[in-house]
């Protein structure tokens, strides 16, 4: 919110698509290393000491790699602001494995409460470094800056909060091993970076560093579901899963629960977002920001949509199912680029609205392999579908009727913004309640668990 009021879109844009082909580099960090930690049913010191130097070999080397791509790439953008953005991250690559590898450790001991400690001290640095070096004008790198001491807070937390006893001299016995399970998984992932990164990349080079700048602000606004409730979820989702597969249990239960609860939140979430999308921007990033106003609309659209298949990722990987998740990954890249390389030359808006199609068809393609591998019935899906669409009309409701009234880019954003998120929030309970969706279970849980608390 802050940074967005002190950089300019082109200077948003510069960080944004340098971060886009970073994110190439970045699904090569671990070779799948962490995964193989996490769903490995029975751990040596051989495996662990082999996934160890997985991980730091490939920091140190992508490190170099990315050091060394900095002058090209920035003479290829005409850009060199990229050079010493890419400089600084790269050391950035260089140190993660510190924190990556003891992470997925704790991952995979389901010590949630250690790790949300963890990414809260890390959040609080890059958000006080950022904020600061931009006030300080230092420009786009004040990001880059912010990520590294992210990086290095997020180390120094683990080690005050849960320091490692593991052991840490690397190896070359099992690595082949590891890379063998996770080879598949990383270019599963390579693939997923470069249809999320083409629309920016496309858009910097046939555009302009402005067109990316907007489609960035854009997609970081429908994005804050991610960030805010699908990180935390796939956090504990490939553990989780990966536990009941080795225990044998029923995946088609916790399979729907996990739609249910994801669907329920996230298509209420992205209907306030797609209704409310110019008085969230103008909040958050200021009145400079308006032209990703439609876009942001349109992406929301297609994100909601793309729910579902986010939910099936982590049950499909606890299943083993890597080969059947690169074939579908494959071709829902390939649908990405193709609409994106059309989208990107004509505007924002229709570049968007593209990719709100390719959501539909990938989720069906998902959804599709998902029921190969676990147990679930249409009607059974249709059912969590139905009252998670509920608790959208619920939370939509309020805010559409004031927008109506008051203009789509109203001027009067306070009041539009008081009377819409309340109405918002209430009428998404009372969907929740009407429909006894598992998230107002879920609130139950809570307030009896709350309630337990405070009498002992």
């Amino acid at each position: 919110m802050v940074v967005a009021r002190l950089l300019s879109p082109a200077e948003i844009g510069v960080y944004s698509i340098t971060m886009v082909l970073l994110g190439f580099v970045a699904t090569f960090r671990d070779m799948g290393a962490g995964q193989y930690l996490v769903q490995q049913k029975e751990l040596t010191e051989e495996r662990i000491r082999a996934t160890w130097s997985v991980q730091l070999g490939l920091g140190l080397a992508l490190g170099l790699v990315v050091l060394i791509a900095a002058l090209p790439i920035a003479a290829f953008y005409n850009e060199p602001r990229m050079r010493e953005i890419m400089a600084v991250l790269a050391l950035n690559f260089a140190v993660t494995p510190f924190l990556a590898f003891p992470y997925a450790w704790l991952s995979r001991d389901m010590r949630f409460g250690t790790i949300a400690t963890v990414r809260f001290i890390g959040s609080l640095a890059h958000a006080g470094c950022a904020i600061g070096l931009a006030w300080a004008g230092q420009g786009p790198i004040s990001l880059a800056w912010a990520n590294l001491l992210t990086t290095v807070a997020g180390i120094l937390a683990i080690w005050l909060l849960a320091p490692p006893r593991w052991p840490w001299r690397p190896t070359l016995k099992g690595i082949s091993e590891v890379v063998s399970f996770g080879g598949k998984l990383t270019l599963t992932s390579l693939l997923n970076t470069f249809a999320g990164g083409a629309p920016e990349l496309i858009l910097g080079k046939v555009q302009s560093m402005v067109e990316a700048g907007l489609y960035s602000r854009a997609i970081g606004l429908v994005t804050m579901f991610h960030r805010l409730v699908l990180d935390a979820v796939n956090a504990v989702a490939l553990p989780y899963f990966s536990k009941q597969s080795r225990e044998s249990k029923d995946l088609g239960a916790s399979f729907l629960l996990a739609m249910e609860l994801v669907t329920g939140l996230g298509w209420a979430f992205f209907t306030g977002v797609g209704i409310l999308a110019y008085q969230a921007i103008w909040i958050l990033y200021g009145d400079q920001w308006g032209e990703a106003v439609e876009p942001a609309r349109w992406l929301a659209l297609s994100y909601a949509i793309s729910i579902p298949a986010g939910v099936c990722y982590s049950p499909l990987i606890a299943r083993g199912a890597a080969t059947e998740i690169l074939k579908v990954t494959c071709k829902c890249t390939v649908l990405v680029l193709v609409v994106t390389v059309f989208g990107a030359t004509a505007n924002l808006v229709t570049l968007s609205q593209f990719l709100a199609v390719t959501s539909f068809v990938s989720a069906l393609l998902w959804l599709r392999l998902t029921r190969s591998f676990i147990p679930f019935t249409g009607v059974a899906l249709g059912r969590v579908w139905f009252k998670s669409l509920m608790l959208a009309v619920g939370a939509g409701l309020v805010p559409l009727l004031v927008v109506l009234a008051t203009g789509w880019r109203s001027h009067d954003i306070f009041l539009t913004v008081v009377i819409s998120v309340p109405g918002g929030i209430l009428g998404f309970l009372i969907a929740a309640w009407l429909v006894k969706h598992q998230v107002w279970m879920e609130l139950l849980k809570m307030l009896k668990t709350k309630k337990l608390w405070i009498v002992r």
